[in-house]
């Protein structure tokens, strides 16, 4: 074959990590590589200091909302991981799961003797 091929392969084997939202409720998330890390379109992404939650959002957010793309920019700056969504949901349930995220916390992994 001649040409130049400019492909990305990229396999998402982050490791799965489980946080509770405000509400009680329970997210699965799959942790990104920070240092290479890019939004994707559609799925919900969280970045955090510790057991902290920094930013929670999506794409639209930065686009759409000035506020929202200054904490990105704050919290990408003082992150230390990022997770992704698993299920994001549908558009409708994205603001209650971004408010839910927001208030989050790791959930601590139990583990049989």
């Amino acid at each position: 074959m001649v040409g130049n091929y400019n492909t990305v392969v990229s396999h998402s084997f982050g490791r799965h990590s489980h946080w509770q939202g405000r509400s009680g409720r329970s997210y699965d998330m799959i942790s990104e590589n920070l240092d290479h890390f890019a939004l994707g379109d559609t799925e919900l992404y969280l970045l955090a200091k510790g057991n902290h939650v920094l930013w929670v959002g999506a794409t639209s957010e930065l686009v759409g909302d000035p506020l929202s793309r200054a904490r990105f920019r704050l919290a990408l700056d003082c992150a230390d991981r990022v997770f992704r969504l698993v299920t994001p949901g549908t558009e409708a349930q994205r603001l209650s799961t971004i408010w839910d995220l927001e208030g989050a916390e790791p959930v601590a992994d139990v583990r049989a003797a």
